[in-house]
Order: structure tokens, then C-alpha cells, then sequence
């Protein structure tokens, strides 16, 4: 028989495995004030999660790795959400989601706020006439960093390339996308598909999805009468998160062709500014929608599209993982999902060269760029990088 004592311990332990939701919010939220780095973050997510707190086993973690990794959307967002989906449900994985990601939206926010206000300053001008050289080396060093995984492979190369100059001569990336993926499946040989593993399936939360899906439906129902312009920002932000494989920086080349190119909202200088203020805040990159929202309709164009860049992955993170052990043992999945990544490299590197043509470029620019770019291959923080950078801005280009 087991012993009062004994049980005791159990319920203890089994309360200290399942966090109420507002402990899920709040430690998501205290880790989501200091979310700098991107990916990088994953690691910290792991020490709240699986060290600090025991909420999941490491192999039940690093699943869940694999599965963000492998669908749209910011990576340390969606593992965000996965703890939560693990402990609690889809009431976890919104708990975890938005505690993680709201300090970063509402930092954005101040900064486009400001920025809409003060960006004719003089001072200003020069601090962002620094930073675009700043975001140029971000961008050169993302492309080097995805490039290096493809290399291994003559097929990568060349969907990098042909996915490149196709956007170069006016092809839709929503079109790119989609066509790497067919057409790795024909491009590669034989793939070994992933073991499958010993975590237990779980079943899908029907009604909880149901309801997300009428709430995100009665929104945009509600955008088309209320205001349009907001409409179209949510769906084409939606788009865009549909598309972003790979991580946040691969949302970029979507955001920039749709924003600047299509829909003329911003310059690529302005866009490049809106980057640059991503790289100071807590969070992915793709906060950078908050920036666009906020310019493109205020305050609720900032909220709408910060809800819409995360709201298709966070649903395809929810709806795919119980499944998720049985599709990366699709050979034709990890064909796809490859030649998808390649592609990537490619729009990455087509973004390169216009936020490069975008720039003044002198001798102080190409020192700039060139120190600001070995720093990021050394691994120094980005944060360090952008605010020391925007220092030193100020100070040559006043």
C-alpha cells in the first residue's frame, strides 16, 4: 500500500509538473522581458521548462524542437507555445504564447510610436543612417548562417540560386516557396526518413480548435466591415506566417516584397528602420509587423498585425503535433521541407543585395558594415551590436 506521506509526494510532484495557466503566463512573460536573440532563446526556454522546473522531459523538449523547426514561424515563439501545449492544452499554449511575445509587442509599439514622431529629427536621421548599414550586416550574416547548412548538397545550391533569380526578375515568393518544395521532391534522391519516436500521441482538442478558428473568422469578418485596409493587413500578414519556414529571418523576404514592392506602404529605408528597432526588443524578428501595422493603420493596425504573423503557425503547431511523429517519417515531407529551407537562402540573399543598394555607401559605411558583420560571425550579441552601432552612428553621421 502507498503511504499518506508517499501520496503527498506524488500530488506535490505532480503540481510542480502542471503550473496553473497564470504560472504558465507569468514565467513566459518574466522570460519574454529578456527574449533577446532569437533561436538563441530556445536554450532559456529549455532551463524554465525542462531543468529549472521539470514541466517536460529533454526528449519530449527537443521533439517539440524539431517539430517548430519544421513547420512556419518564429522557432522561440512556437516552443514557447509548445510547453504550454504540453502542460495545459491549447489554454497553455495561449498562456505561454502571449506572455512570451508581449513584451516584445509592446516595446515595438513605444518605438514606432516614437519613430512616426520623431524620425525627421537630426539627430534620429543619423542614428538610422548607421543602423541600415547594421541591418545590412544582420541580413549578411543570416544569409551566411542558413547558406552553410545548404551547402552540403549541389541540389541546395541551386534551388538557392534559381529561387533568387526568380524573385530578382518579379516572380512572387508565394510562388517560389511552393514551387522549391515541388520541385525538391523530383531534385533529390533518396531521403531517410526520421525514427519515429516513443512520445505518446496525443489527441487533438476538437472543440478548443473549433473555437480559436470561429474567433479568428468573426475578426476578419468584422475587419471587412469595419475597415478594409485592416483586412488586407491581417490576411496578408496571415500569408506571410503561412510561408515563413525556417525561423522569423525568413519572414523578412516576404514582408519586404509585399510591403515595398506590391503594396508601396513604406520605402525599403523605412522597412530597413523597422528591422533595425526589431533587433532592440525582446522577441523574433517578425515584431517587425508590429512596426508596419503601426505605420500602415496606428495603433490597431499594430495590434492586428501582430496577432496575424503569429496566428497560422501557432494553429499549425497545435493541429500538427499529435501527428507531427507520423509526417517526419514522410520521405516526401523531408524532400519538401528541404528544398523549402534551400529556397529560403535564396530570397535571403536577394533581400541582401536590395537593402545593400538601398544605402549611401562610403568608406566609413564599409567599415561599419564590415565590423558589424565580424562581430555577428564571432557570435557577439546582437543586441550589443545594434545598440553599440546606433552609438557610434550618432556620433560619425551627425
Amino acid at each position: 500500500m502507498i503511504s499518506s506521506i508517499e501520496l503527498l509526494k506524488m500530488e506535490s510532484l505532480k503540481s510542480e509538473q502542471s503550473p496553473s495557466l497564470i504560472k504558465l503566463f507569468l514565467s513566459f512573460l518574466r522570460l519574454g522581458l529578456t527574449a533577446f536573440g532569437g533561436p538563441a532563446m530556445i536554450a532559456h526556454i529549455k532551463e524554465l521548462s525542462v531543468k529549472k522546473n521539470k514541466w517536460l522531459k529533454e526528449e519530449n523538449f527537443n521533439q517539440g524542437i524539431v517539430l517548430c523547426q519544421s513547420i512556419p514561424g518564429a522557432t522561440a515563439m512556437q516552443m514557447a507555445g509548445f510547453v504550454g501545449l504540453s502542460l495545459k492544452g491549447i489554454r497553455g499554449a495561449l498562456a505561454s504564447f502571449v506572455g512570451f511575445g508581449l513584451p516584445a509587442f509592446v516595446l515595438m509599439l513605444v518605438f514606432s510610436i516614437l519613430y512616426a514622431n520623431y524620425h525627421g529629427l537630426s539627430f534620429v536621421q543619423s542614428l538610422f543612417s548607421g543602423l541600415q548599414v547594421i541591418v545590412v550586416a544582420i541580413i549578411a550574416q543570416a544569409t551566411y548562417s542558413f547558406g552553410k547548412n545548404i551547402a552540403n548538397r549541389y541540389q541546395n545550391i541551386i534551388i538557392a540560386l534559381a529561387a533568387s533569380g526568380s524573385l530578382g526578375i518579379g516572380i512572387s515568393p508565394f510562388l517560389v516557396i511552393p514551387g522549391a518544395g515541388l520541385v525538391s521532391i523530383f531534385l533529390y534522391g533518396k531521403t531517410k526518413p526520421s525514427p519515429a519516436s516513443d512520445q505518446k500521441v496525443e489527441s487533438w482538442e476538437i472543440k478548443p480548435i473549433v473555437v480559436l478558428l470561429l474567433i479568428i473568422l468573426s475578426g476578419l469578418i468584422l475587419l471587412y466591415f469595419v475597415n478594409l485596409k485592416s483586412l488586407f493587413l491581417s490576411l496578408l500578414m496571415m500569408k506571410i506566417d503561412l510561408f515563413a519556414f525556417g525561423g522569423g529571418f525568413t519572414s523578412l523576404p516576404l514582408m519586404l516584397h509585399q510591403i515595398v514592392d506590391v503594396r508601396g506602404w513604406m520605402d525599403a529605408k523605412v522597412f530597413m528602420d523597422g528591422i533595425a528597432l526589431g533587433q532592440v526588443t525582446p522577441g523574433p524578428i517578425v515584431i517587425t509587423a508590429t512596426f508596419v501595422g503601426y505605420l500602415v493603420a496606428g495603433f490597431w493596425g499594430a495590434l492586428i498585425a501582430t496577432l496575424s504573423i503569429f496566428t497560422p503557425s501557432f494553429l499549425m503547431m497545435v493541429i500538427i503535433n499529435p501527428v507531427f511523429d507520423r509526417l517526419k517519417a514522410s520521405p516526401l515531407f523531408l524532400k519538401a521541407t528541404q528544398g523549402i529551407l534551400a529556397s529560403f537562402v535564396g530570397l535571403l540573399l536577394f533581400i541582401l543585395i536590395k537593402f545593400a543598394l538601398a544605402v549611401p555607401w562610403d568608406i566609413i559605411r564599409v567599415l561599419l558594415g564590415m565590423v558589424a558583420l565580424i562581430a555577428l560571425i564571432k557570435k557577439i550579441d546582437l543586441l550589443y551590436v545594434v545598440i553599440i552601432g546606433g552609438i557610434i552612428s550618432i556620433w560619425l553621421f551627425s
